[in-house]
């Protein structure tokens, strides 16, 4: 009984330090993107039969599980303090058992990637590699630190687009945006990183810049990003997901104004979290791009 209630434990820990609510919204995100964006052409059936298609989500999980791994290696000493209850849970999980995990998820990865192609091998392996250096490098820089996660954060989609071989400017565009989203997320993440950032004597955006300048530089942000938003809504293949653009357009003052007005932790933790919500928003109203793709897909009479 004792040794199955700690078999739970260790999953549950393992489950929260590859944080495995992220995993599970970028399996949804990478078909979802399969579907409505890369592959419109494919009837379902096709795209659900393609087993390469499905290597390449698992090669990328791995990654990003691995990822998350590694990180939670070189930033357990701020997340203790920022982030107890998880920290605790992930306590569960002997450091040489993340360890071994993390060496095997980035060799199935790097595995199922040279099964794919040599194209999809090279990306993994730089990818891979960027990770790590992030966690023992990149991320000790304030600037770099945030615009690095960032691009770390964005690529999953456009593994995607390495594996169909497609590229537009409605995708490069939506990947602007993605990529400004992400960067919002982390620079408002880094408002709720500054106790564990001083306690550890780690620099963060808020520490060497101010709060005020943080401020500015995301306000400006969220002006630039109306741009790539107003380029979106040109694009007729957008179909309904047009509406989450403008819901994002309505957002965007909203979410300033109190960011403005601010002060406690958990003002940031609000705005962080409203983030987050944006983003999952984001993922699944690719299922309102051009709808006709799967009505015609239905009136078909398409079997999956």
């Amino acid at each position: 009984m004792k040794n199955d209630r700690t078999i739970k434990h260790k999953i549950i820990g393992l489950f929260s330090v590859v944080r495995g609510y992220n995993i599970m919204l970028l399996i949804i995100a990478q078909y979802l993107s399969a579907i409505f964006v890369f592959d419109v052409g494919a009837s379902l059936k096709t795209v659900f039969l393609d087993y390469y298609l499905h290597l390449v989500v698992l090669s990328t999980v791995c990654v990003v599980a691995a990822g998350y791994i590694i990180n939670d290696f070189y930033d357990v000493s701020i997340d203790v303090i920022n982030k107890p209850f998880k920290t605790h849970m992930g306590n569960w999980v002997r450091k040489k058992t993340k360890l071994q995990v993390y060496f095997i998820l980035n060799g199935i990865a790097f595995l199922l990637a040279s099964i794919i192609s040599w194209k999809a091998a090279l990306f993994f392996a730089v990818y891979i590699f960027f990770i790590w250096l992030y966690s023992h490098k990149l991320q000790k820089y304030p600037r770099i630190r945030v615009l690095s996660v960032s691009v770390l954060d964005v690529l999953p989609f456009f593994v995607i687009f390495v594996y169909y071989n497609h590229l537009s400017t409605l995708i490069l565009t939506h990947g602007v945006f993605l990529f400004g989203l992400i960067l919002l997320k982390e620079m408002v993440k880094d408002f709720r990183r500054i106790r564990g950032a001083i306690l550890n004597n780690r620099e963060s955006l808020v520490i060497t810049y101010g709060a005020a300048k943080v401020k500015l530089g995301i306000g400006v942000l969220l002006f630039l990003m109306t741009f790539p938003t107003y380029h979106l809504l040109h694009f007729p293949e957008i179909g309904a997901m047009k509406y989450y653009f403008y819901v994002f357009l309505l957002f965007a003052p909203v979410f300033l104004y109190f960011l403005i007005k601010a002060k406690r932790e958990r003002h940031y933790l609000v705005l962080h979290n409203a983030l987050k919500c944006i983003l999952v928003m984001g993922v699944f109203s690719l299922m309102l791009i051009d709808t006709s793709v799967l009505l015609i897909r239905v009136l078909n009479q398409v079997k999956i």
